[in-house]
C-alpha cells in the first residue's frame, strides 16, 4: 500500500517508492522557479531491500508515491538456510523473512524478539530488541 504525496513535502530520511522498490531519501534539492517553468525537485534515494540507488527529477508539485509502512515486532523461531523463521508478537502468525544484514545476523537466535518492516508485501528485519 502507498499513499501519493506531493514531491515538495517530500524530507530527508522520508520514504519514496521509485521504479516499485521503496527508498529511503538520502539526499533533496529543490531549485527556484524560472523564467519558463515551474520549480523541479531532485530527488536521491537508495533502496530499503536492495541498497540500489535511485532517482529522479519532477516539478514540486507532481505527485509522488510514499510506502506505508508497517513496524511490528516479531520474536525468531528457527534460522533457516536461507531465511530466518519469525512469529508476529501480536497475531501468532509465522513466516519467513529473506536473512538480514551480517552485523544483524550475528545477533539472531531462538527466541530473540525483533523488530521487522512490512513494505508492499514484502518483509525485512530491521532490528533486534532488548
Amino acid at each position: 500500500m502507498s499513499k501519493p504525496t506531493e514531491v515538495g513535502a517530500l524530507k530527508v530520511g522520508s520514504y519514496v517508492i521509485i521504479e516499485n522498490e521503496p527508498c529511503r531519501i538520502v539526499d533533496l534539492a529543490k531549485s527556484k522557479p524560472g523564467k519558463h517553468g515551474s520549480a523541479k525537485a531532485r530527488v536521491v534515494a537508495v533502496g530499503v531491500f536492495d541498497g540500489v540507488k535511485r532517482s529522479f527529477v519532477k516539478p514540486v508539485d507532481a505527485q509522488a508515491e510514499v510506502p506505508m509502512i508497517e513496524k511490528r515486532t516479531g520474536q525468531v523461531i528457527a534460522l533457516l538456510p536461507s531465511a530466518v523463521q519469525v512469529m508476529d508478537m501480536e497475531t501468532y502468525e509465522v513466516f519467513e523473512a529473506p536473512m538480514p544484514e551480517e552485523e544483524l545476523m550475528s545477533k539472531l537466535g531462538s527466541g530473540v524478539e525483533v523488530e521487522y518492516w512490512r513494505i508492499l508485501g514484502r518483509i525485512k528485519i530491521q532490528r533486534t530488541k532488548g
